[in-house]
C-alpha cells in the first residue's frame, strides 16, 4: 500500500483518507547489481484507457508544483527516482468523497506505485528527496490547453497548506 502520509503539511478543516476513482497499483521493479528495470504501465494493464502522451516532470526538493486540475484527461504517474509528496482533493458536487484530500508519498524503491487521478479532480506535488524527484505521466488524451486550468498552490478553496 502506498504511504499515506499528512506529516509536514495541513489541512484547512479537508477530511483526509481516500477518493473515489483514484487508483493505485503497487509496481514491479527488478534488481540487480547491474542496475534496475522498472515497470509503469502496458497496454494490457488494469485501468488502461488509451494513449495520448508521455512526459516527463522534475520536482526539487521543497518546491510545490500545485494546484492543477483536467477536465477529460485522465493523469496515470509513478516516480521512478527521487520521492514526491502528492496531494489530490475532491470537490466533485456528486462525488461521495467530496471534500477529502488523498495524500500519498511516492518514490522508489519503497514508495513505487502508479497512481491513476481521473478527471475532475486537483492534485499537486512536491518534492521530498533531496535530489531531484522525476515524475512521469502518461496520459490517455494528448495535451490541450483548453482542457486544464490551474490555480495557486495557497489558493484557500483548496483546504491544505503546503510546508
Amino acid at each position: 500500500m502506498v504511504r499515506v502520509s499528512s506529516q509536514g503539511a495541513s489541512s484547512r478543516m479537508g477530511c483526509i483518507g481516500k477518493i473515489e476513482g483514484v487508483k493505485q497499483k503497487e509496481l514491479r521493479q527488478i534488481n540487480d547489481d547491474r542496475g534496475f528495470v522498472l515497470h509503469m504501465l502496458r497496454q494490457d494493464s488494469e485501468g488502461f484507457l488509451g494513449f495520448g502522451e508521455c512526459y516527463f516532470s522534475v520536482i526539487n526538493y521543497g518546491k510545490v508544483k500545485a494546484w492543477k486540475y483536467h477536465y477529460k484527461q485522465t493523469q496515470t504517474l509513478v516516480v521512478p527516482t527521487g520521492a514526491i509528496r502528492m496531494v489530490i482533493y475532491d470537490d466533485r458536487a456528486l462525488s461521495h468523497t467530496k471534500g477529502v484530500l488523498q495524500v500519498l508519498e511516492l518514490g522508489r524503491p519503497e514508495n513505487y506505485f502508479r497512481i491513476q487521478i481521473p478527471p475532475n479532480l486537483w492534485y499537486g506535488f512536491t518534492g521530498l528527496s533531496k535530489t531531484p524527484a522525476l515524475i512521469v505521466n502518461c496520459v490517455d488524451k494528448p495535451h490541450d490547453p483548453l482542457e486544464s486550468k490551474v490555480i495557486a498552490f495557497d489558493d484557500t478553496s483548496i483546504p491544505y497548506v503546503w510546508s
